[in-house]
Protein backbone atom coordinates (compact mmCIF):
# COMPACT_ATOMS: atom_id res chain seq x y z
CA UNK A 1 0.00 0.00 0.00
CA UNK A 2 2.75 2.35 0.97
CA UNK A 3 4.44 1.92 -2.48
CA UNK A 4 1.53 2.68 -3.92
CA UNK A 5 1.08 5.87 -2.56
CA UNK A 6 4.41 6.90 -3.13
CA UNK A 7 3.73 5.62 -7.26
CA UNK A 8 0.26 7.91 -6.90
CA UNK A 9 2.50 11.12 -5.47
CA UNK A 10 5.10 10.81 -8.15
CA UNK A 11 2.81 10.89 -11.06
CA UNK A 12 0.61 13.51 -9.47
CA UNK A 13 3.54 15.91 -8.73
CA UNK A 14 4.21 16.15 -12.80
CA UNK A 15 0.62 16.55 -13.74
CA UNK A 16 0.19 19.59 -11.26
CA UNK A 17 3.48 21.33 -12.57
CA UNK A 18 2.41 20.81 -16.07
CA UNK A 19 -1.15 22.05 -15.38
CA UNK A 20 0.20 25.21 -13.70
CA UNK A 21 2.18 25.88 -16.78
CA UNK A 22 -1.02 25.34 -19.08
CA UNK A 23 -2.77 27.87 -17.11
CA UNK A 24 -2.19 30.61 -19.86
CA UNK A 25 -3.10 29.17 -22.97
CA UNK A 26 -6.34 28.08 -21.01
CA UNK A 27 -6.98 31.68 -19.76
CA UNK A 28 -10.44 31.76 -21.98
CA UNK A 29 -12.09 35.20 -23.83
CA UNK A 30 -12.43 38.38 -22.79
CA UNK A 31 -15.97 39.06 -21.37
CA UNK A 32 -18.24 41.69 -21.00
CA UNK A 33 -20.28 41.40 -18.09
CA UNK A 34 -21.95 45.20 -17.51
CA UNK A 35 -22.55 48.14 -19.38
CA UNK A 36 -23.56 51.57 -18.23
CA UNK A 37 -23.76 54.30 -20.66
CA UNK A 38 -25.37 57.95 -20.56
CA UNK A 39 -25.58 60.89 -23.23
CA UNK A 40 -23.18 64.35 -22.01
CA UNK A 41 -24.81 66.63 -23.35
CA UNK A 42 -22.91 67.46 -26.96
CA UNK A 43 -19.73 65.74 -25.89
CA UNK A 44 -20.90 62.02 -27.32
CA UNK A 45 -22.12 59.01 -25.14
CA UNK A 46 -19.70 57.53 -22.08
CA UNK A 47 -19.52 54.62 -21.48
CA UNK A 48 -18.74 52.33 -18.38
CA UNK A 49 -17.60 48.74 -19.30
CA UNK A 50 -16.69 45.95 -16.64
CA UNK A 51 -14.75 43.25 -18.44
CA UNK A 52 -13.60 39.71 -17.05
CA UNK A 53 -10.81 37.95 -18.14
CA UNK A 54 -8.14 35.49 -16.25
CA UNK A 55 -5.44 37.76 -16.96
CA UNK A 56 -1.99 36.37 -16.57
CA UNK A 57 0.48 39.11 -17.36
CA UNK A 58 1.48 40.61 -20.73
CA UNK A 59 1.39 37.64 -22.75
CA UNK A 60 -2.19 36.55 -21.75
CA UNK A 61 -4.29 40.02 -21.22
CA UNK A 62 -7.67 41.89 -21.78
CA UNK A 63 -6.25 44.63 -24.00
CA UNK A 64 -9.24 46.51 -25.30
CA UNK A 65 -13.22 46.71 -25.51
CA UNK A 66 -15.06 48.36 -28.28
CA UNK A 67 -18.49 50.00 -29.12
CA UNK A 68 -19.73 48.46 -32.60
CA UNK A 69 -23.01 48.68 -34.33
CA UNK A 70 -25.34 45.83 -35.40
CA UNK A 71 -23.14 45.61 -38.89
CA UNK A 72 -19.91 45.36 -36.87
CA UNK A 73 -18.87 48.92 -37.61
CA UNK A 74 -16.61 49.97 -34.45
CA UNK A 75 -17.44 53.64 -33.25
CA UNK A 76 -14.75 53.76 -30.41
CA UNK A 77 -11.94 51.63 -28.80
CA UNK A 78 -10.52 51.45 -25.15
CA UNK A 79 -7.30 50.72 -24.93
CA UNK A 80 -6.45 48.53 -21.54
CA UNK A 81 -2.92 49.27 -21.71
CA UNK A 82 -1.37 46.59 -19.44
CA UNK A 83 -2.92 43.35 -17.34
CA UNK A 84 -5.32 43.39 -14.68
CA UNK A 85 -4.06 40.28 -13.20
CA UNK A 86 -5.64 41.54 -9.56
CA UNK A 87 -7.85 42.84 -10.11
CA UNK A 88 -10.99 40.84 -11.86
CA UNK A 89 -13.44 42.16 -13.41
CA UNK A 90 -12.76 45.45 -14.08
CA UNK A 91 -14.22 48.41 -14.80
CA UNK A 92 -12.66 51.25 -17.27
CA UNK A 93 -14.70 54.17 -18.75
CA UNK A 94 -14.41 55.71 -22.54
CA UNK A 95 -16.03 59.57 -23.10
CA UNK A 96 -16.90 61.31 -26.34
CA UNK A 97 -18.25 58.31 -28.08
CA UNK A 98 -20.33 59.51 -30.93
CA UNK A 99 -23.24 57.25 -32.02
CA UNK A 100 -24.64 58.29 -35.27
CA UNK A 101 -28.15 59.25 -35.82
CA UNK A 102 -30.84 56.24 -36.30
CA UNK A 103 -28.70 53.91 -34.48
CA UNK A 104 -31.02 52.81 -31.35
CA UNK A 105 -28.25 50.07 -30.27
CA UNK A 106 -24.85 49.12 -30.17
CA UNK A 107 -22.84 46.23 -28.76
CA UNK A 108 -19.93 46.45 -26.56
CA UNK A 109 -16.93 43.08 -26.89
CA UNK A 110 -13.67 42.56 -25.21
CA UNK A 111 -10.43 41.36 -27.05
CA UNK A 112 -7.96 39.92 -25.23
CA UNK A 113 -4.24 39.24 -26.43
CA UNK A 114 -4.28 35.77 -27.33
CA UNK A 115 -7.65 35.02 -28.64
CA UNK A 116 -9.09 38.41 -30.43
CA UNK A 117 -12.81 38.82 -30.02
CA UNK A 118 -15.33 35.81 -29.07
CA UNK A 119 -16.22 36.42 -25.31
CA UNK A 120 -19.40 37.83 -23.83
CA UNK A 121 -21.23 40.60 -25.28
CA UNK A 122 -23.53 43.29 -24.60
CA UNK A 123 -25.60 45.33 -26.38
CA UNK A 124 -26.81 48.61 -24.84
CA UNK A 125 -30.00 50.36 -26.00
CA UNK A 126 -29.26 53.84 -26.98
CA UNK A 127 -32.24 56.39 -25.62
Amino acid sequence: MRRFVIIIRCALLPLLVILALLKPVVAGEADVVKVEGHKEGDRGWRFNVTVRHDDTGWDHYANRWEVITEDGTILATRVLHHPHENEQPFTRSLSGVEIPQGVKKVFIRAHDSVHGHGGQVKPFVVE
